[in-house]
């Protein structure tokens, strides 16, 4: 049974959101048929909380929540996925300078996994960083739809994903309850817990899948010839 989660959102837990967890829900709640959501995952900036508990809230509105966090690396931002006591006690979430290839190679020996995200954009993404650096090792996929990104972002991740076959993810980067959802991520299998989630980020097969209402085209008018008889 597939599976869509919206893989990237901050809610008033991170500095820069005024979103509550339990508005996301309710938005999508209203909005089923625009936004199919299963679920989405809380990655907060620079922070872990594992006493948070939204248990309630999803028996509520029938929506997972499931938490990751975004860090900050000396390779732009990247999403950590099944944080644990040992990952959270091995790094400190609030540095912003973790170093990106000790991060990906210890979380994953540490039962999670390491998600660059919106690496499209100026100074905090990938692509920016992989033009005067090493390509980072163990890289297995990143975020290739963001929701937040501006005109040329998504399509810089697109070359990077291109060149070097990772996998895509999509996530909406909502810090605002009106933008959660907009982008998503589609799974093949069916995912209930964070260690599935990881699973299948590791090995599984995914898309990333876009909800952003489409504009409408506007055609040009032709221009019109004026006619060689003119009274």
């Amino acid at each position: 049974m597939p599976t869509i989660l919206d893989l990237h959102s901050h809610s008033e837990a991170s500095e820069d959101s005024r979103a509550p967890v339990e508005a996301y829900l309710n938005w999508i709640r209203l909005r089923r048929q625009q936004l199919p959501l299963d679920g989405i995952v809380l990655t907060e900036h620079r922070q872990w909380n594992p006493s948070s508990d939204y248990r309630a809230l999803e028996d509520k509105y029938q929506i997972m929540v499931l938490k990751a966090a975004e860090v900050e690396t000396d390779y732009g931002h990247m999403l950590v996925f099944g944080v644990n006591d040992d990952i959270a006690s091995r790094f400190d979430f609030a540095n912003v300078y973790l170093p990106a290839q000790e991060l990906i190679d210890e979380v994953a020996r540490m039962g999670g996994i390491v998600v660059p995200c919106h690496p499209g954009r100026p100074n905090v993404g990938l692509f920016e960083h992989y033009q005067r650096k090493p390509a980072l090792d163990n890289v297995i996929a990143v975020e290739g739809l963001n929701g937040g990104s501006r005109k040329g972002e998504n399509e810089r991740s697109a070359e990077l994903i291109a060149k070097f076959g990772y996998k895509a993810t999509g996530g909406s980067d909502s810090h605002l309850v009106s933008l959660i959802g907009l982008c998503a991520t589609r799974f093949e299998a069916e995912i209930k817990t964070i260690e599935d989630l990881v699973r299948e980020l590791k090995t599984g097969n995914y898309e990333p899948v876009d909800f952003r209402p489409k504009r409408p085209q506007v055609r040009r008018a032709e221009p019109v010839e004026e006619s060689e008889h003119r009274g």
